[in-house]
């Protein structure tokens, strides 16, 4: 652990980003603290040899870090020292908050040094570990989040956890970290069996707990009908979304809601289905969640309005977001949709994406209000004060005189002069006379307000926007977390190639194409067929690895194969479906219970992991196995596999009491369940991908909304990936020399038409809802 080695590691990987900036100047400022702190006696631990961002803020800990792994779990046998583990990650503002009162703290890091293993983890790196100690935290106190604190018995057995401790005792009676570790320490001593035995027979009842039981029949109509009513029981008629603050995106719920509309569009029901998902949508674009300066949406709000929220900004949201929006525009056509699915991907492309292709995780929600600043603030480079914006938009608006842009610009966003944000949504003060930029009117309603011609009001906010976002680039920026995930990415290739196909933009499926590349290169360990979870720039911009690189989980390999799926459907290139193929064969090897059904999170060879759960809850991220159903459906149909049928309905038979009980809690699930009621409706086109005939076919098939299509392209080559598992193929010919289109429904295909019009004609002929 010494000071002169974890510099020199650090040296290095500043000397490699010094081609992108964010990472660069992240990488320096680390390098800075690393070099001045010599004068207080600390020392770099070994986490300075990690890549993970998260663990390399805490390389200057007084702490005795270790990452998770053998070297840990052996010295706490060895010495038979229980192991303090804590879970965090990058931009987790509460995280930061515990390192500075904690983990910088002399003191404290000296105490936990020798009396305790410590171990440190990135959840997004480590999905796995954190799953089963989260399990455990929220089983035994009732709540989770992070920071993660537990603490677990040489055998990685977790006997007493929480989440964020402060240093010393709070008067509304949380135990502080100091007066903690001294008890778990005596106790450790005095009870050292009792704890042992209490957290075995805890984990025995988690593992009973996290089982899903006993497999059911595959749930009908009744639980779709039921999931929709509770979530439109939670509808906010108001404000739109679901429930009260904090209010989350949901774009699984968002999306489910369009499936139904999708199965029920001529009925009341699919009207009210989509009335919620575009309002909510509309309103998500209006409020503070979304970044009216620099684009992309914040992680949540904090209150019912979506006005100030919490300003963390995560790859998985964008990606899912953009989904949402593309297909709001493919149903209504309104530019709206089109012009929020643009304003997430240009934000993605410009801050999120590494040069080699792929895509970084999120960026932080504190950072300092000026340069050499010590102290972060949420928020403090996305808001705006009264007088700032007076001075950055002075100008005069042409033949109104006595009018600025100041006013036309404060009008639309309610900009004040002594800000727009309520005590009650600034509980530590962090943002007071400061501004969030909300509409909370219309484009109509400021230019009617100014006597302005809506273009001229149009003008002036758009270039009002670009004045504050250069001045905004002044600024300090947010920390970037630039570790790429590979599940993440997988979200961010489909939200890329949907964009692409519904508005018809040939760069959004090249970045698609890119990042899909990058993962191949990357990502793929060819000689296994595996994946890996994650890359990290290393020298000179290359990708580099951990020494010992985690393999992937099971998002890793659904959430890639969609995206794979996506892609395919997008630029009909078949060596994407056919890795998609590949990877399923995979994630069945490595994930599926050949006993009950359903799939794992994690591999059965990771003997260090207590319990082997499945995900069975739709949350900020799908289920695995949500996701995993309708990629089975999907190829099952494009390479008429039967096992990966019998596979989709042995996981609804898995989660059939899940389904029955919480339907509202599978959302993604339920839109698989939909897709498996219904036959899916196979468009096959076949015709030269280049000729102009064939894209005019193509195009009317991405102009209407179908959930459940399933979309060939086929050159008439009888030697090609696809020709090889569908024979029906090589009956479809051509009419007339003419690019042509077959739609083909339980086993029955169209007549051949080889016109848009016509095309269009047989895709908005619907079947009846399946079960009505």
């Amino acid at each position: 652990m010494q000071k002169s080695f974890g510099i020199r590691v650090l040296v290095t990987k500043c000397r490699s980003w010094k081609g992108i900036s964010i990472s660069g100047k992240l990488c320096r400022t680390q390098l800075f603290r690393m070099m001045t702190s010599s004068a207080a006696g600390e020392h770099t631990n070994r986490l300075s040899e990690e890549k993970s961002p998260y663990l390399l803020q805490h390389a200057t800990n007084p702490v005795d870090w270790y990452p998770w792994g053998s070297e840990a779990f052996q010295k706490a046998v060895t010495e038979d020292k229980p192991i303090f583990l804590s879970v965090g990650y990058s931009t987790c503002h509460w995280c930061h908050v515990m390192e500075r009162e904690s983990f910088e703290n002399e003191e404290i890091g000296k105490y936990l040094s020798e009396n305790f293993v410590c171990i440190k983890v990135d959840r997004e790196e480590r999905p796995d570990v954190d799953r089963v100690y989260m399990t455990f935290v929220q089983a035994t106190s009732g709540r989770g989040g992070w920071p993660m604190s537990v603490w677990l018995t040489p055998d990685l057995k977790p006997f007493y956890g929480g989440t964020y401790f402060p240093p010393d005792n709070r008067y509304y009676g949380q135990p502080g970290l100091k007066t903690l570790l001294h008890t778990i320490t005596e106790q450790w001593k005095a009870k050292r069996e009792k704890l042992a035995e209490q957290s075995s027979a805890i984990l025995d009842a988690l593992a009973k707990a996290t089982s899903l039981g006993e497999t059911g029949k595959i749930p009908g109509q009744e639980v779709i009908s039921k999931g929709y009513k509770a979530i439109e029981k939670t509808f906010d008629e108001q404000m739109g979304g679901f429930g009260k603050a904090p209010k989350f995106p949901q774009p699984t719920m968002l999306s489910f809601l369009l499936r139904v509309y999708a199965g029920h569009s001529m009925a009341v029901l699919g009207e009210r289905a989509l009335e919620m998902t575009l309002f909510t949508l509309k309103m998500m674009a209006k409020g503070g969640m979304h970044d009216h300066v620099g684009q992309g949406f914040h992680r949540y709000s904090t209150d019912d309005f979506w006005h100030v929220p919490h300003f963390e900004k995560m790859l998985y949201d964008q990606a899912q977001l953009a989904v949402v929006y593309s297909e709001a525009f493919q149903i209504t056509k309104d530019p709206m949709f089109a012009d929020i699915t643009k304003d997430i991907l240009l934000y993605v492309s410009r801050d999120l994406s590494d040069p080699s292709g792929g895509f970084y995780s999120a960026e932080d929600a504190d950072s300092h209000v000026k340069h050499g600043d010590v102290e972060k603030r949420e928020g403090a480079f996305n808001v705006w004060a009264g007088k700032e914006v007076n001075s950055l938009l002075s100008h005069q608006v042409d033949g109104k005189e006595g009018i600025t842009w100041a006013q036309v610009f404060s009008k639309h966003f309610d900009v004040r002069e002594d800000g727009n944000i309520a005590p009650f949504q600034d509980p530590h003060d962090e943002l007071k006379n400061k501004n969030v930029l909300i509409v909370r009117g219309g484009l109509e309603e400021t230019a009617e307000h100014f006597k302005l011609p809506v273009d001229v009001t149009s003008d002036i906010l758009s270039k009002s926007l670009k004045i504050l976002f250069d001045e905004r680039e002044k600024r300090p920026r947010p920390h970037l977390d630039n570790k790429m995930v590979t599940a993440w990415n997988g979200l961010m290739i489909s939200g890329f190639a949907k964009a692409g196909q519904v508005l018809d933009n040939p760069e959004y499926l090249s970045r698609a194409v890119q990042a899909a590349d990058f993962l191949y290169q990357h990502a793929f360990v060819k000689d296994k067929g595996r994946l890996l979870r994650t890359c990290y720039t290393g020298e000179q911009s290359t990708i580099t690895q951990i020494a010992q690189p985690i393999e992937g989980f099971v998002d890793d390999y659904s959430f890639l194969i969609r995206g794979l799926l996506d892609l395919y459907e997008a630029c009909y290139d078949e060596r994407w479906l056919q890795w998609a193929a590949q990877l399923q064969e995979q994630q069945d090897g490595l994930f599926w219970d050949n006993e009950a059904g359903g799939y794992f999170a994690s591999q059965i060879e990771d003997t260090n992991i207590l319990l082997r759960i499945k995900d069975d809850q739709d949350g900020a991220e799908p289920s695995s196995n949500s996701v995993t159903a309708s990629n089975l459906l999907r190829l099952a149909t494009y390479l008429d596999i039967q096992q990966w049928r019998d596979k989709v309905a042995q996981i609804f038979k898995v989660f059939s009491d899940r389904l029955t009980k919480i339907p509202m809690a599978l959302p993604e699930l339920l839109s698989s369940l939909m897709m498996f009621n219904q036959t899916p409706k196979q468009i096959i086109v076949v015709g030269d991908v280049a000729d102009d005939s064939t894209q005019a076919l193509l195009r009317a098939v991405h102009s209407v909304f179908l959930p459940n299509k399933i979309l060939i392209v086929w050159d008439g080559n009888e030697s090609s990936f696809l020709a090889g598992h569908l024979k029906v193929l090589s009956t479809l010919k051509k009419k007339d020399e003419k690019a042509t289109a077959f739609v083909c429904e339980n086993y029955t295909c169209s007549l051949p038409v080889t016109t848009s019009e016509d095309l269009l004609t047989l895709l908005n002929t619907q079947p009846p809802p399946a079960g009505q």
